[in-house]
């Protein structure tokens, strides 16, 4: 268990997580636009047809012919009506208008619109206003061109870009699949939540806190058996779980100890491609292939789970789909000081509030141990300090990863 990287910085481990996903990218599959959402666009998509398809009204009013206007009323005779929907087979003549509601299509010779509010009627006639040559026309192709390129492969399918898709006629789209994940939570002093506890036991967490991360995410992961502290059990388990997903993921029993028998099963019947990540929490972070999955053994203590599926987790899942849209970090003022003696890059829980100048400032908890959930539980993004010691003082600004941001 020598031949690969160890005690990383951080962005060098980022780098191989990012190699070995694309790597391994997942294939594609086509679904209806109303399964699409939230899915990683596998397949970039052009336009087949200009939008707006035709020349067509902005409002509801009168359109005519831009010549026939003359000083600051022009009565223009009123021909007929066009609604939204089919265009009618006709061509305004000089001194006629028609009726027009907001969407349809103009009529040959139209080339304005006079908004209903400020046309005066009389008789059959129309007072039509003075205005400029084009007024209210929404014209063929003026937001998107035939043949551009509106989607690239990569992208998230938001909503909005899903209507897009939608507007061009498109009833389904080719995504990348999402990956299949398999759960393991480790250690004999863990016990499920509604059992009681013996001495030296404590309930687990980490299921739960894992399980919702990737539901977050989009995924729909299955949650293991609890590992115990047996070697050939935890072989067992990894290795049956390698063959049926495309993601795996333990908590615990990666590091150094003599119960942590994961990196041992890992190294053995599997390819390591890195072990411990300079960052702070979450150093013994292990990174492994079996089989057809991807392995990412997280630390045990909550927090470490928190702060390594956010950065090495997300970024798994992310490039195993193919997204070329990196997750979204903001920026905020540091709330009081920070003296940061360590080396590690560290990830502190922290909240997020805005003041009355619109200014975003983040305020790190106290609780530095990664054992202390709740001051995760109190937070709702991991504030990033760079590797090296550190003196920060008020309004420096900071990185942020929230929890939950695109």
């Amino acid at each position: 268990m020598t031949d690969f990287p160890t005690g990383l910085l951080f962005e060098e481990a980022m780098a191989i997580v990012a190699e070995v996903a694309a790597a391994h990218r997942l294939d594609s599959e086509t679904l209806s636009l109303g399964r699409s959402h939230g899915r990683i666009l596998a397949r970039d998509v052009d336009a087949g047809l200009p939008l707006p398809p035709f020349d067509n009204s902005a409002m509801d009013g009168y359109a005519f012919r831009h010549a026939d206007l003359s000083g600051e009323l022009t009565p223009l005779r009123i021909v007929g009506e066009q609604f939204a929907g089919l265009a009618g087979d006709w061509r305004l003549g000089p001194g006629e208008c028609v009726r027009i509601t907001t969407g349809a299509p103009l009529p040959a010779g139209a080339d304005t619109v006079a908004i209903k509010e400020n046309v005066r009627l009389d008789g059959d006639a129309a007072l039509i206003p003075a205005c400029p040559l084009g007024h209210h026309v929404r014209y063929a192709g003026e937001d998107v061109r035939e043949g551009e390129r509106l989607l690239q492969a990569g992208q998230v399918l938001t909503p909005a870009r899903v209507s897009l898709a939608a507007s061009l006629g498109l009833s389904s789209l080719e995504v990348r699949r999402r990956p299949t994940a398999a759960v393991f939570t480790s250690g004999d002093e863990l016990v499920e939540p509604g059992m009681p506890l013996r001495p030296g036991q404590i309930y687990d967490s980490n299921r739960e806190l894992l399980m919702g991360l990737l539901r977050a995410d989009g995924l729909e992961p299955t949650a293991w058996p609890r590992l115990p502290d047996d070697p050939r059990q935890v072989e067992i388990a990894l290795r049956d779980a390698a063959c049926a997903f495309d993601l795996v993921f333990t908590c615990g029993a990666v590091s150094a100890g003599e119960k942590d028998h994961i990196p041992a099963v890992l190294g053995e019947f599997g390819r390591i491609h890195l072990w411990k990540v300079r960052m702070r929490p979450g150093m013994p972070l292990l990174f492994a292939s079996m089989d057809q999955a991807r392995m990412l053994g997280l630390p045990g203590n909550p927090v470490s789970v928190l702060a390594t599926y956010l950065t090495f987790g997300r970024a798994l899942v992310d490039g195993l789909q193919g997204r070329s849209e990196p997750r979204p970090t903001l920026r905020a003022r540091l709330v009081g000081g920070i003296d940061k003696t360590h080396p590690r890059r560290e990830f502190v829980r922290a909240r997020l509030r805005s003041d009355d100048a619109g200014v975003l400032w983040v305020d790190p908890n106290p609780a530095t141990g990664s054992h202390r959930l709740r001051a995760a539980a109190e937070s709702e993004a991991l504030m990033m300090v760079p590797e090296g010691p550190q003196q920060l003082g008020e309004g420096a600004v900071m990185e942020v990863w929230p929890y939950a941001l695109g």
